[in-house]
């Protein structure tokens, strides 16, 4: 349990001449998260970016255009001095840009090209079988030319009906006709082919027989598709050649641009210029240090008083340490904590893992996830991907503590099993189950703990350990109101609803008959709880009473999707190892068979196994945990400045 960093705000006060050594000076160290200046009645205005902003803004552009064309990927690569970048990049830049123009445009020349003979292509395919010249289509003062399909068939008897001066050409298959006719029989014709759905097609206009113009245009598209792919292959070059530039004059001219466009954020006057900003209390003389050295002097920094009301307007950054900073991940997912606020990221580092495990509890999945969670961290080298393998991690190494808790292994038990009169055998021969003390359902409690065997006791587990969570959620929310609005708010809020908790509990033990005695005592305890929350709350706190039931009650699904998993596993096993056994005949196929379902099964279970306890860990983190005492909504600190990759001073 932590608060975030402890913040302080900053003013910096100076005179212009130095604004550019103090631009570079915050920016190279990263300390000062910048407010936005609002312009108001002080004389003070926004100031106009430095001279250089437009044309480094330009070469911003082109460097991405490029990128972008050539797909250049955000990956680790060498490491290059940021002045050898800036001298080189007008000239790599002018050269890089001449290239992948020239190329682009014969490239999408080529390829309109390719269209081109695309469309032509598809006007001659309907003449193939035909194979007249195409000058034999026009030309004729006397004759009507139709050139189409038609549906159905054509008989040279129709034609014949209507005039013997006609040539006729037919493809039946195609369903392509070509028919020669006197243009005064031309009428009578186009009504008997209209009849059979004619559809005119485009004869193209170059003469030339069709196969021979097809095989001329089949091999200028196949010599135009080379030349695409070669240029393409040049084009890879180039982003092979020129990949380490491009991220490097990414880095180098976004640091020229943030530093150029700052003045548009802060406050200026003819003479001097103020940056208001936080830094972390713990920076703030370093911050005072390298403001004074890069200018001599003459800028100064000083901090102000922040009074309680500004507190939600001063960013956050998290205070974890190293083994609790990927569970920042899944506070991001759901909203960053104010700066008044306890941060629960070390509390849900421990949480989110252990409820997890409680679902799933298996060894072998355990194994498979956190092998396949080091694989993936090892692969894939990404700042995003990393910190979520690391919570997967964490969730086998839960789920493997609960996996020899639970005695179980894909499935299969690892202990021998005593139940209703019969032993089921486990994986391990020398491990027998032992009986502890009677369940709640009359049951046996076991070790390992069966879950199948004892479904009501880890009902009621799963509701305790529900309890223990929200009644932390609880104690977390009475320290926060405790320190804003005092110990009286505190106990009537959140001290009322531990009182009913405590009441229920104490009139319980006496209706059951194990103190008789306390029955009146916790009915007294539990009016008085309800006196306390509607003092604190409001009427809507004792609405809200059966919540607390539903809320505890949702923790049953830790058993509920544990069963589940354990289910569809002992399914798959029990369908592969029958498959093997039901014939001996053909035993060499059914273990085939057998394998790739026991492969298939298990592995649709790995990846349940991932989401299901995942998505229920996190629902009760979110829902039923936080509802008790967080609010989130910070904002975060984001400190002026660039984290380099491939650059360095």
């Amino acid at each position: 349990m932590s608060r975030p960093k402890r913040m302080t705000k900053a003013i910096i006060v100076g005179h212009k001449s130095v604004l550019k050594e103090t631009i570079n000076a915050l920016h190279d160290s990263n300390l000062l998260h910048i407010e936005d200046f609002i312009e108001d009645e002080s004389g003070f205005k926004i100031s106009k970016p430095f001279q250089n902003a437009e044309d480094v803004s330009k070469k911003l552009v082109k460097i991405r255009s490029i990128s972008n064309y050539l797909g250049i990927e955000q990956t680790r690569q060498s490491v290059q001095k940021a002045d050898s970048v800036l001298r080189e990049l007008d000239t790599k830049l002018n050269q890089l840009d001449r290239t992948i123009s020239e190329k682009s445009e014969t490239i999408s020349k080529y390829e309109a090209d390719l269209k081109d003979l695309e469309t032509q292509k598809k006007d001659l395919l309907p003449f193939l079988s035909i194979n007249l010249d195409f000058d034999y289509y026009r030309g004729y003062e006397n004759l009507k030319v139709f050139a189409g399909s038609i549906k159905g068939n054509l008989e040279e008897g129709q034609i014949s009906s209507i005039t013997q001066a006609y040539e006729l050409y037919f493809d039946p298959q195609a369903k392509t006709i070509v028919l020669f006719v006197d243009k005064k029989d031309a009428n009578k014709v186009q009504e008997l082919l209209q009849s059979l759905e004619f559809r005119e097609l485009r004869v193209p206009e170059r003469g030339g027989i069709p196969s021979d113009l097809l095989r001329t245009t089949e091999q200028r598209e196949a010599e135009t598709s080379r030349k695409i792919e070669s240029l393409k292959a040049e084009v890879e070059s180039l982003k092979t050649q020129y990949k380490d530039f491009l991220l490097a004059s990414d880095e180098v001219l976004s640091i020229e641009n943030q530093k150029a466009e700052l003045p548009l954020r802060i406050a200026t006057s003819k003479n001097a210029f103020i940056i208001e900003g936080w830094t972390t209390s713990e920076k703030y003389d370093t911050l005072v240090n390298t403001v004074n050295d890069a200018t001599s002097g003459r800028a100064y920094v000083t901090s102000i008083e922040v009074e309680e009301e500004d507190e939600e307007h001063i960013p956050v950054e998290y205070n974890n340490s190293k083994a609790a900073e990927p569970m920042q991940e899944i506070m991001e997912l759901y909203a960053r904590p104010k700066y008044s606020e306890i941060d629960p990221t070390s509390i849900i580092f421990i949480t989110f893992p252990l409820i997890y495990g409680m679902i799933l509890g298996d060894i072998g999945y355990a194994i498979i996830l956190g092998a396949m969670a080091l694989a993936i961290k090892s692969i894939v080298k990404s700042e995003a991907v990393k910190p979520l393998m690391n919570i997967l991690l964490y969730c086998q190494i839960s789920t493997f503590i609960f996996g020899i808790i639970y005695g179980e292994f894909l499935g299969f038990p690892l202990a021998s099993v005593h139940a209703e009169g019969e032993t089921v055998p486990g994986l391990l021969p020398f491990w027998n189950t032992i009986n502890l003390f009677p369940g709640l359902a009359g049951e046996e409690v076991t070790f390992p703990v069966h879950r199948a065997h004892m479904v009501m006791t880890m009902i009621a587990i799963s509701v305790f350990v529900g309890l223990i969570h929200l009644n932390l959620g609880y104690i977390l929310g009475f320290i926060n109101i405790s320190k804003h609005h005092g110990l009286k708010h505190a106990v009537l809020e959140k001290g009322s609803w531990m009182t009913i908790e405590l009441g229920v509990l104490v009139a319980a033990l006496g209706y059951f008959g194990i103190i008789s005695a306390l029955t009146y005592v916790g009915v007294a305890i539990l009016i008085l709880g309800i006196v306390m929350l509607t003092i604190g709350e409001g009427i809507k706190g004792p609405i809200e009473l059966p919540s607390l039931m539903g809320n505890a009650l949702s923790y049953a699904r830790i058993i509920a999707v544990g069963l589940s998993s354990i289910y569809i596993a002992s399914t798959v096993n029990d369908i592969a190892f029958k498959m093997i056994w039901a014939d001996h005949s053909k035993i060499g196929i059914a273990a085939i068979g057998a394998i790739i379902i026991f492969i298939l099964g298990h592995a649709l279970n790995t990846a349940l196994s991932i989401i299901a306890p995942g998505l229920h860990s996190l629902r009760l983190q979110y829902v039923e945990f936080f509802g008790k005492f967080y609010e989130g909504g910070g904002r975060k600190f984001n400190p002026f400045g660039y984290i380099r990759k491939y650059t360095e001073e």
